[in-house]
């Protein structure tokens, strides 16, 4: 890719529906679980998307470049890997667990009504922007450090 050609996946607004599945998981307290699967769906649809995006990218290169079937394959598992990890997993795991403690500490706080119900999402929602650079700069390390020099 170019300089300055943009990455639908990384440079626009496309980039949040990777993030679906962490605001599905904030409203888990409140939503039927339909409406979590369903946020899952959209966030591992997306993976694919970007997946099949630096897949066909990588082909297209000539092989003297990485390009071809064996570039397209490593493109492939590194989005693959990084992005379920970084963008649906990790982040999902996390958001669940801290509505989760914070539905707990509520519960043996007594808190009753509209702030029993909505505090965990809410405390999942202003956690997501908190989470997001952490997790991908921890997935880029264990990337760079694992699969990327594997296949170097």
């Amino acid at each position: 890719m170019s300089a300055t050609e943009k990455d639908i996946y990384r440079d626009t607004l496309v980039r949040y529906l990777g993030y679906a599945n962490e605001v599905g998981e904030a409203f888990r307290p409140i939503v039927k679980k339909i409406f979590v699967h369903a946020s899952y769906g959209v966030a591992v649809s997306y993976v694919l998307a970007d997946t099949a995006d630096k897949s066909r990218k990588q082909y297209a290169k000539p092989e003297a470049l990485g390009g071809g079937s064996r570039g397209a394959a490593i493109a492939s598992g590194d989005t693959l890997i990084w992005q379920m990890f970084a963008s649906v997993i990790i982040p999902g795991f996390t958001i669940n667990r801290i509505c989760w403690i914070s539905k707990k500490a509520l519960a043996m706080g007594k808190i009753k009504g509209p702030v029993k119900m909505w505090a965990p999402t809410a405390l999942g929602l202003l956690a997501i922007p908190f989470i997001i650079h952490p997790i991908d700069h921890a997935m880029d390390f264990v990337m760079d450090e694992t699969y990327r020099k594997f296949f170097k």
